[in-house]
């Protein structure tokens, strides 16, 4: 079993009688990532090892992923597994096309002005609709918030964790 696991979710409660769970969703691509017939594994807080799950359906519900899992078909079944943390190995991942990232990867990158004035580091990313936002801390500042377009992100070189954006007018209050 892999070394390394990455979080794509977290179950906070149950929805029905279907054995259906609620899930606040933390993965870049959760269309992929919870498609029927997916492994997942849950970990719950001070176990030995995770449990393994295959989706058997997804759904999107107000702002919660819905999945049931094909070993789990009813609410008895599924009514242990609130707060446990929804996991995938790091061979699970998968390519990416050229420009895309997964959020691991941008989370911790140090961001840089086209000038090279350091503006603060990565620290969460939102996913709002039209486009992903970058929560940047700076030191001394409110957080400053990077959308993930064109027009404003220049460059992005994960090996070296940096990333050069374009300061438009108004994007970042002093």
């Amino acid at each position: 079993m892999t070394n390394r696991w990455f979080n794509v979710g977290k179950i906070v409660n149950t929805h029905g009688i279907k054995g259906e769970v609620r899930v606040i969703s933390k993965t870049d691509f959760a269309e992929e990532r919870y498609k029927p017939g997916n492994t997942l594994y849950l970990f719950a807080e001070g176990a030995a090892e995770p449990i393994k799950v295959t989706v058997s359906a997804h759904r999107l519900h107000k702002q919660f992923h819905l999945l049931q899992f094909k070993e789990m078909p009813s609410l008895n079944e599924v009514e242990h597994l609130r707060n446990m943390v929804i996991k995938v190995p790091e061979e699970d991942l998968g390519e990416l096309e050229e420009d895309e990232f997964y959020f691991h990867e941008i989370i911790g990158c140090e961001v840089v002005s086209e000038d090279g004035e350091l503006i603060g580091t990565v620290k969460e990313i939102l996913t709002p609709g039209a486009n992903d936002v970058w929560v940047v801390a700076r030191k001394g500042k409110k957080d400053a918030l990077i959308p993930y377009i064109a027009s404003v992100v220049k460059d992005i070189n994960i090996n070296e964790k940096k990333i050069k954006i374009h300061v438009m007018e108004g994007l970042i209050d002093e």
